[in-house]
């Protein structure tokens, strides 16, 4: 059996958003799980959504995550490299989706598990280099996850098309997030290069020198005079020095990337919050309807 032998009444291709109130349905519903799974299975080559260019692209940012893995506990700047060009991928991905024509929800489904696992294996080894946070990056880990999965249940569940179809009036800050590329792949790209700072920082590395040698001599000059001994030690201004004058590239780039480390996690906390009042409003909506239908029953 192909594909094109299935049956057109096994699709609904008519809008459901009157099934439920405050859903919306944009695209093609499948009634039947068993469907879907017969659709998949008889693909024709000239169509098959596994072998989207996007998706390919995706393959193969888990291959080179799964190397820099591999080499993540020996080669650091193998690992770097591998890591780093994996996650440039994830921006010509969509790319290629939107100007061949292949965007697909497997894809989307794809490229977010991807940024989900790899970024969590990387968190993995962070907590191992350092153990005094472990605690921190584990709960990095757990916000990721779960805001992102609920993101994605609360949009599939309002019938979005896709979870980056944030509207201005549910949450603000989701969509300045999510409506442009851009900012998405800024956001996204500095939370990730805050983690492989962190991971760099932890090998060996010479420090950059000058400028930072003069910058540091120079903050003492200024700073000891300046700064009351009260408020701050000159043990402490001395110590400050000290870490700049043998600053590394590394903890330079963990220093520029941190405000957007943060600012992505906020971010995580507001797309869990929000989600989660969705879930709920749906829930209300749904119990509501279900009254509804008892006492039209009853009477």
């Amino acid at each position: 059996m192909t594909s094109r032998n299935l049956k057109p009444r096994s699709l609904s291709l008519s809008s459901n958003s009157g099934s439920r109130p405050g859903r919306r349905r944009d695209s093609i519903d499948i009634i039947n799980a068993k469907v879907a799974v017969d659709l998949a299975t008889h693909q024709t080559y000239e169509e098959n959504v596994f072998l989207f260019v996007p998706n390919l692209i995706g393959y193969g940012r888990i291959l080179l995550a799964g190397l820099a893995l591999n080499y993540m506990k020996s080669h650091p700047k193998v690992c770097t490299a591998l890591y780093g060009l994996s996650c440039l991928l994830d921006a010509f991905d969509g790319m290629a989706a939107r100007a061949l024509g292949q965007t697909s929800k497997f894809g989307a489904v794809l490229d977010m598990v991807t940024d989900r696992c790899t970024t969590a294996c990387l968190l993995c080894f962070l907590s191992s280099a350092y153990p005094s946070y472990a605690l921190l990056f584990q709960f990095l880990i757990t916000l990721d996850f779960s805001s992102h999965y609920m993101h994605m249940y609360s949009s599939l569940v309002t019938g979005a098309r896709s979870h980056k179809l944030v509207t201005s009036d549910v949450s603000r800050i989701l969509w300045y997030y999510y409506n442009d590329p851009t900012t998405l792949f800024l956001f996204c790209a500095g939370n990730e290069l805050f983690f492989v700072a962190l991971y760099l920082v932890h090998w060996p590395q010479s420090s950059v020198g000058w400028p930072f040698t003069s910058l540091a001599a120079s903050f003492l000059e200024f700073a000891v005079p300046v700064i009351p001994p009260e408020l701050i030690k000159p043990a402490t201004l001395s110590n400050i020095a000290v870490f700049i004058s043998q600053i590394t590239w590394a903890q330079i780039l963990a220093l520029v990337t941190f405000p957007v480390c943060l600012a992505k996690n906020i971010i995580n906390v507001v797309q869990l919050w929000k989600a989660s009042k969705i879930l709920v409003g749906v829930d209300l909506a749904e119990r509501a309807k279900d009254r509804e239908v008892l006492e039209m029953r009853e009477e």
